[in-house]
């Protein structure tokens, strides 16, 4: 076993060396670029290129022409999110999203409320569920687009996509899902979902980082987008820009990996994740699972350590990699918008670490994890005045 241990999944994944193998021939001898279609170079880019389109359409129960390529799951956001607001602004100018969304989504619509967009943040449950009888109340004539992501990347809350996509097309607007965390932990199935737009990311499914998929419905309904990058039409007119092969190349190997090992993975990290939350439960008091307790990600483990603050616990034990939140919010110091949405205390927010386990995640690793978290958190508590005294009046 090496130190450090990571154990940040949901932030990003290491690269899965059958996919650096499969990347690695697009950026010397298949170097062509594929909109460069008068000669062989350019020919061999793009039958790579629609080769990962097949692969990944494939995985989500889509058809190739619905993909597009993006620079990852923000522009896929963006693109998804402005592209309706623009292209469908005639018919209305109300979305609705939640509370707890990612940050790609949340600036993106409040970015849009600039513009004279009206924005309705869901609130969600103390588990991060939103309520699809408010939801349902909510909708308007004018409501164009429901954006909701699958799997929350914070506490790993996962959303019944398919009764909401359900309930969107019975009222004629468009459902965006941000699956980025899903993508590889459940089937998803963009038809039986009713999903209408999709926002995948390489880097999460253990491929390269900067390269990222927008699903686009193309029929019942048929979705229409607004550009956003102008210059070249390339992606049938959505996405300018230059593919980028080798990562499309990687991006595509990686969906079929980790789609292909589902079911063993889901498993195995399921197992992992419930030995750490078992074992910090019977070897400390006052730890608090923040999030769903079943309907959650199988790798996603989110827990406060009461009278332990959360970055002087990450700080005594360097050898784990973990953190408090969102990887896209670490520049903002305020305690994380996902915990406050769902309503827990001031003393578990403050004290709670998120352990994102991956397929690189062994056994050994976990044990070792359980016993720095157990030894350092009942370190901390012994300089905690809050706690002592708190035990003291139990004793008492």
């Amino acid at each position: 076993m090496n130190l450090p241990i990571y154990m940040d999944y949901h932030a990003t994944t290491p690269v899965d060396p059958q996919v650096v193998e499969a990347m690695l021939p697009y950026f010397t001898e298949k170097f062509g670029n594929p909109a460069s279609r008068q000669h062989q170079f350019g020919w061999i880019a793009e039958e790579a290129v629609e080769s990962a389109r097949n692969i990944i359409a494939k995985a989500i129960g889509a058809e190739p022409r619905e993909i597009i390529f993006t620079s990852g799951a923000t522009e896929a956001n963006n693109l998804a999110i402005k592209g309706i607001a623009e292209a469908w602004k005639q018919k209305g100018n109300h979305i609705v999203t939640a509370a707890t969304e990612h940050k790609s989504v949340l600036d993106t619509s409040k970015k849009l409320e600039k513009y004279g967009y009206q924005v309705t943040y869901l609130p969600v449950d103390e588990y991060g569920l939103i309520n699809l009888n408010h939801l349902s109340e909510i909708i308007t004539s004018k409501t164009i687009l429901v954006s909701i992501m699958t799997a929350n990347n914070e506490i790993g809350t996962i959303q019944d996509v398919g009764a909401i996509g359900k309930l969107c097309h019975g009222r004629g607007v468009f459902f965006h899902t941000d699956a980025v965390q899903a993508i590889g932990k459940f089937p998803i199935n963009v038809q039986t979902m009713n999903i209408d737009l999709m926002s995948l990311s390489a880097h999460k499914v253990y491929g390269p980082k900067g390269v990222g998929v927008l699903y686009v419905r193309s029929i019942n309904p048929k979705v229409k987008l607004t550009m956003q990058m102008d210059g070249g039409g390339h992606e049938r007119g959505i996405r300018s820009g230059t593919l980028n092969v080798p990562g499309i190349a990687g991006l595509a190997k990686a969906v079929e990996l980790v789609v292909g090992l589902m079911d063993v993975e889901t498993k195995r990290m399921k197992n992992l994740r419930d030995k750490m939350w078992n074992e910090f439960q019977s070897q400390l008091d006052e730890v608090y699972l923040n999030g769903h307790p079943t309907q959650r990600l199988p790798n996603n483990l989110n827990v406060s350590f009461l009278n332990v603050e959360d970055n002087a616990l990450m700080m005594s034990m360097k050898d784990v990699a973990v953190s408090t939140g969102s990887a896209c919010s670490t520049v903002d110091l305020e305690p994380s918008y996902v915990l406050k949405a769902i309503r827990v205390s001031k003393e578990r927010h403050h004290s709670a670490i998120r352990f994102g386990l991956g397929k690189f995640t062994t056994e050994e690793e976990v044990d070792y994890v359980i016993n720095r978290v157990v030894e350092s958190v009942k370190k901390l508590r012994e300089l905690s005045p809050s706690y002592y005294k708190q035990k003291r009046v139990v004793n008492v």
